[in-house]
Formats: structure tokens, C-alpha cells, sequence
């Protein structure tokens, strides 16, 4: 083997290792959001808000929320901006899906119909913000799709915990989204390790 061909050779390697040790590195946010004087402490949104610089490619695998029992399952989809949502329908009877808006901007509202059990309508998020889902069939349902700027999210559970995965080392700004509580942001800071905070929702 010529020098050149080693020195490629051991060049390649070294960048491989580099790239291994980066992915190994990345590190899960965990943590607990406590509330005051909301309901529960579940379905509230926790997310890396945007990173300056910083662009994601819109995720391949698509999102999907049934329409089951008369209600939207999951009742909250955290997914990132560019994500395509399957909107099915396993109930016997006819459902519609819509949202009057997306962030509080009208000029986003949808309508996707109304279908038969056992089909499934796409739709691409490509809008950051909260589209709170509808059926004009059955005004009883309700549920919220939130786009978020990031793969960094995570949603809480009924004691208000929640995990964020593989995310990177660095400093960001988490933020939260909740039905009837106020934005809540805080400064974390990531390592290799899980790193834990606690964090605070208020009506």
C-alpha cells in the first residue's frame, strides 16, 4: 500500500472515530413540570426552541393521531415543523378534522373533510405553533397538534414528567406549551450525561 493510499486510509478512520464519539456524546433532557392552577400536569409540550443557525430536514416517518372512541388519540401530538400527520379514522362512524388556526394565525386554518372508518388523511406541518383540531361532525372532540422548531421534544405524563432524547451538548433554551397555562422558558445546558431540571407552568 502506496503512503498516499495509508495516510487516506488512517485520515478516514480518524474522521469516523470523530463522528462516532459526536453521536455518542449526545445526552437526554429529563425532567418534571409542576403547575399551578392548572388541571393536571400531563399532555404539556417541552421542546428545544430554535438554535440559531441551526436547520433541521423535515422527518421521513409520518405522525399519526386516530380518531378513536370519539376523541383524538393522542388528545396532544408534539412534531417537529415539516412534519407530515396521518389523521385516521378507526370509529364506525364519520369524522372531520380541522383547526381554526396554527399559532394563532387564522390565515392557517384547514379543513381536511370529512371520511369513513379505516381511511387516513395527510397533512405537512410546515407552520411553528399550536393548531388546536376540531370535528364538525361531533363538536365534542378536541385535540392539539404543537410544531415545534426542533427534534428536541418531548411531551409530559400525568405526574408532569417528561424526556427529551439525543440531544447534543450545548446551551439551549427549553420552552413549553400547555391548553391553559402561560409559555415557560429556561435556559439548560446539555452534556454526555442525562441532565435533569424542573420546571414551572402557572394559568
Amino acid at each position: 500500500m502506496s503512503t498516499l493510499k495509508r495516510i487516506a486510509l488512517t485520515g478516514g478512520i480518524f474522521l469516523a472515530a470523530l463522528s462516532l464519539g459526536s453521536v455518542a456524546k449526545a445526552g437526554d433532557v429529563k425532567g418534571k413540570v409542576a403547575v399551578q392552577g392548572l388541571k393536571s400536569a400531563g399532555n404539556i409540550v417541552v421542546y428545544v426552541d430554535a438554535i440559531p443557525g441551526k436547520k433541521f430536514d423535515p422527518p421521513s416517518q409520518h405522525v399519526t393521531i386516530d380518531q378513536r372512541q370519539m376523541a383524538f388519540v393522542p388528545k396532544v401530538a408534539a412534531v417537529m415543523q415539516g412534519t407530515t400527520v396521518d389523521f385516521l379514522n378507526s370509529d364506525s362512524v364519520a369524522h372531520n378534522v380541522y383547526w381554526p388556526s396554527v399559532g394563532g394565525n387564522k390565515k392557517l386554518a384547514h379543513n381536511l373533510g370529512t371520511w369513513p372508518k379505516g381511511e387516513r388523511k395527510p397533512f405537512q406541518f410546515n407552520d411553528i405553533g399550536a393548531a388546536s383540531l376540531l370535528c364538525n361532525v361531533h363538536p365534542e372532540m378536541s385535540g392539539t397538534v404543537v410544531v415545534v422548531p426542533t427534534p428536541y421534544f418531548g411531551v409530559t405524563d400525568r405526574e408532569g414528567a417528561f424526556e427529551l432524547k439525543n440531544v447534543p451538548p450545548g446551551t439551549y433554551t427549553l420552552k413549553t406549551w400547555s391548553e391553559d397555562g402561560k409559555v415557560t422558558t429556561q435556559s439548560v445546558t446539555v452534556g454526555a450525561d442525562a441532565t435533569n431540571v424542573e420546571l414551572a407552568v402557572k394559568k
